[in-house]
């Protein structure tokens, strides 16, 4: 059981972006998370006409390591460390550190 999944809220905690929220776009295998409309970068694409899509400079979003995002606390209103707990009935879920509050409901 991975502390940050897809779809996770998310606070940057480190890098140019720092402060920023945004949702958990993708987790590669190299520990690195997309999220959304953080670390954005200017790409070149070529015209490929075959797919109809024109060329020129586009913004995406390129990937931050795992330890520079910290998954966010709605109680606190800022990012949260992560433990994990089993409940009565066996079931393993994330929990905040600050505050023992279950993450996954």
């Amino acid at each position: 059981m991975r502390k940050i999944k897809k779809g996770d809220e998310v606070v940057v905690v480190a890098g140019k972006d720092k402060g920023s929220r945004g949702a958990v776009l993708k987790i590669g295998a190299d520990r690195r998370v997309l999220v959304e409309g953080c670390n954005m970068a200017k790409k070149h694409v070529k015209p490929n006409p075959n797919v109809g899509e024109a060329g020129g400079i586009v913004e995406k979003e390129m990937p931050l390591h795992i330890s520079n995002v910290a998954l966010f606390n709605p109680a606190t209103g800022k990012g949260g460390r992560v433990g994990f707990k089993t409940l009565e009935d066996g079931s393993k879920v994330r929990v905040f550190k600050s505050n023992n509050e279950v993450v996954d409901i």
